[in-house]
């Protein structure tokens, strides 16, 4: 399809030389962006399809970092909805070992279907749960980012060390190493596309410190190596997390991962709240990313993570949702706001704008991902796009368009268009029966939470 945007309320480029173009356009073709520009200097085509986006601002689409879909099933858990993050997990373990492949279907379809709905176009989830009412959950997911038409990154997590060893979760919802180690070759060599746009990427991602071995971190370093595949873990999000690697290895969380060898470019890590200042000059140096998520990390109470002070030292930041029992949403335009506003709590109000924290919405998030070809609008870059109306209530008086859909948020989409297709139209996912899907969700989470 050949096809022209005109018309923008706003096209944002967020480049250092150019913030966004008012009235601006876009051309694409097939699943690629040929060329954009302000308003006035439109081709004449002839095109396929020529859309009006007259009141839309345009983005690109953005990316979310870090989530575990199964949590939709068990938003503001009352037992849980006071807690930290430890005991936060210990009362969830129980409820979640009882999540079956239709509740995770329905799971994954609704968070993936809630982020787009806030402009996300690429998402990975870190599904680290698996038992024996679940065994292959990581297939469920990408059968739902198929059928939704959504880019997904899916990480194979795991847990090896229940309570008996010294972990956190019981026995039920852990693994053997052989196990994991298997199905991790297994899923990469099943659905990896390692080609230009690829609707679906794989990852590794053991869960965190306190739930694998050193063996397991050691042996999924090397799989993800030896396969060309990235990894990803939660680090650094809790003082706690400091106390238990302090306890258990004699060394702090960054130095742990060091020791495993898994410091390097091709990893990123879920929260990393408390790197102190060498710390944090180490993972600048060899470029190992952060999936920020500053609603879980309010919600949980497990601190503010030194955004701004990263970035000065090189270290690649997207943002992410995170799970939806701890956030407890999954739209990463509220992300967005929510990183803006905690920023400036640390920082101050000049420190940090709205075209940095879309830039850590965009093209960071494809940055630690390993995707380079979303992220941005430019020339030859994949036709992911989001399209977000300024008719609601909430954006009434609105002055500047593009600061609006951060401050004035959270928005949604009007539309939303994927590898330059189509998968929200006036505010709709076309490709899946919303209602229907909601209706098999709420009843899987009457079904896991009441036993």
């Amino acid at each position: 399809m050949h096809r022209l945007i005109r018309n923008c309320e706003t096209v944002a480029i967020l480049d250092e030389d150019c913030r966004d173009l008012p009235g601006g356009w876009i051309e694409t073709r097939g699943g690629v962006i040929e060329a954009f520009g302000p308003a006035g200097s439109e081709p004449e085509g002839p095109f396929e399809e020529t859309i009006d986006a007259t009141g839309l601002v345009v983005t690109p689409g953005l990316v979310n970092t870090h989530h575990h879909f199964f949590q939709t099933l068990t938003r503001a858990t009352p037992a849980a909805a006071n807690a930290e993050l430890f005991q936060w997990l210990v009362t969830h373990y129980p409820i979640w070992a009882r999540i079956d492949r239709d509740a995770m279907s329905a799971a994954a379809t609704v968070a993936l279907g809630e982020m787009m709905l806030s402009g996300c176009t690429l998402s990975s989830d870190h599904h680290y749960l698996f038992s024996k009412n679940l065994t292959d959950p990581i297939d469920a997911a990408i059968e739902s980012a198929n059928a939704l038409g959504v880019r997904f990154t899916a990480t194979r997590g795991s847990m090896t060390l229940s309570e008996k060893d010294g972990g956190l979760p019981p026995d039920s919802v852990v693994q053997d190493e052989k196990t994991v180690l298997e199905d991790s070759a297994r899923t990469i060599e099943q659905y990896h596309d390692t080609s230009e746009g690829a609707m679906i990427q794989v990852a590794l991602a053991p869960c965190s410190p306190f739930t694998v071995t050193q063996d397991l971190m050691r042996e999924t370093s090397k799989m993800a190596r030896a396969y060309k595949v990235r990894m990803h873990t939660h680090l650094a999000e809790t003082l706690d997390e400091d106390e238990y690697c302090l306890a258990h290895f004699k060394v702090r969380p960054l130095q742990y991962l060091e020791d495993v060898e898994w410091l390097g470019s091709d990893a990123w890590l879920a929260h990393g709240v408390h790197f102190n200042p060498d710390e944090q000059k180490k993972l600048g140096a060899c470029r190992c990313g952060i999936a920020h998520c500053p609603s879980s990390n309010m919600r949980l109470a497990s601190g503010i993570a030194r955004t701004l002070d990263y970035r000065a030292n090189g270290i690649p930041l997207g943002l992410g949702v995170d799970g939806s029992a701890s956030n407890d949403a999954s739209s990463l335009s509220a992300e967005a706001r929510q990183a803006l506003l905690l920023g400036r709590i640390q920082y101050g109000a000049s420190a940090l704008t709205v075209e940095e924290v879309l830039r850590w919405a965009t093209r960071g998030g494809a940055e630690i991902l390993g995707r380079p070809e979303v992220g941005r609008i430019a020339k030859g870059l994949r036709a992911d796009l989001a399209f977000f109306p300024l008719d609601d209530i909430a954006f009434s008086g609105a002055v500047d368009p593009l600061a609006a859909i951060v401050l004035c948020g959270p928005a949604r989409v009007r539309k939303l268009m994927v590898e330059g297709r189509w998968v929200i139209e006036d505010g709709r996912l076309l490709h899946i029966d919303l209602g229907r899907t909601l209706e098999a969700h709420r009843a899987a989470s009457k079904r896991i939470v009441n036993g």
